[in-house]
């Protein structure tokens, strides 16, 4: 059987137990639009547009471009406050500029919102559901402070920043200089660095409870203010998903997107609209809820042994 057979056998069925694992927990499937007029304010993402008068659209004020959504958050989140219940896609995002080994501009997400869950409730669904998936035994957890203090001896909020730098200028002492006095940006590095190649390395892991400062759109955990109802999960140090207990409080938002925006200036990225059609549905009232977003290809890569999502993705981006 050629790779190309094999590739295309591999993911129509882990697409069928995908499906299967949310249909019978009443989950629906939903499909979001790929074009949107605004786009989550991420720090770091940088989104793909294209202008209306491409589309042949007439140009209206705050739509005269849309975005090529690199996840359907907002849509989903507007359906939710719409009155859906538990819901999740699977369905094409794009992001510009992410090429690479574990990377293609155009790839599949899996998104789910789970309605009425938390985030302890998400990670037991999740470690379900990796371990279905992947046909292996358990999955484990750990916090980010922990995993700091596992692998690198200490604490991430609580070390200094001169220790932070110092830690960072042995990995590149030109960038150190430039983040030195951004603890978040260091951190970032770190885990890059020391962390994340040894998690996951015996199972899946569940890295929890994130820095308030990277709460992204998670709450702030109520017990303690420092970190965030936010966690990841990794296998063999990939990275497959990223989830929350979901933000509700669209004047948080504002703030978190006028943040994410000084980044952005920091970065040579764009500004984006922070009055997002997404702000404007969560005034009206979102539900208590908890959502995930994973990586398919990368769930699909490791399901199948490769090594690259060009072994998995049927016409990665240089032959597209």
């Amino acid at each position: 059987m050629s790779r190309l057979i094999e590739m295309v056998k591999a993911r129509a069925l882990l697409l069928r137990e995908v499906r299967a694992f949310f249909d019978s927990r009443g989950f629906y499937e939903v499909q979001p639009p790929c074009l949107n007029a605004d786009c989550v304010v991420d720090a770091y993402i940088d989104s793909i547009s294209i202008s209306a008068e491409q589309m042949r659209l007439p140009s209206v004020p705050g739509r005269e471009k849309f975005f090529l959504q690199s996840s359907p958050e907002s849509a989903m989140k507007r359906m939710l406050v719409d009155g859906a219940p538990s819901i999740y896609s699977i369905g094409p995002v794009y992001r510009a500029g992410e090429v690479g080994q574990l990377h293609n501009p155009e790839f599949t997400m899996l998104e789910w919102y789970h309605i009425e869950s938390d985030v302890e409730g998400e990670i037991e669904l999740v470690r379900k559901f990796i371990c279905e998936m992947l046909r292996v035994d358990q999955c484990n957890t750990m916090t980010y402070a922990n995993a700091f203090m596992t692998h690198l001896n200490f604490h991430p909020l609580e070390v200094s920043l001169q220790d932070l730098y110092a830690t960072v200028a042995s990995v590149d002492k030109s960038l150190a200089e430039s983040i030195r006095l951004d603890r978040d940006a260091m951190l970032d590095v770190l885990i890059t660095e020391f962390v994340q190649p040894k998690l996951g390395t015996e199972c899946p892991v569940v890295l929890r409870d994130y820095p308030a400062t990277q709460a992204a759109l998670a709450r702030v955990l109520p017990s303690d203010a420092r970190f965030a109802a936010r966690f990841e999960l990794y296998y063999r140090g990939i990275e497959l998903a990223n989830g929350y207990d979901e933000l509700l409080d669209a004047e948080e938002l504002i703030r978190r997107g006028h943040e994410n925006n000084h980044k952005r200036r920091l970065c040579g990225l764009p500004e984006l609209t922070v009055e997002t059609s997404l702000v404007k549905a969560m005034r009206r009232g979102m539900p208590r809820c908890a959502g995930v977003a994973l990586g398919f290809d990368r769930l699909l890569m490791l399901q199948m042994g490769a090594t690259s999502l060009a072994d998995v993705i049927p016409l990665p981006i240089d032959v597209a």
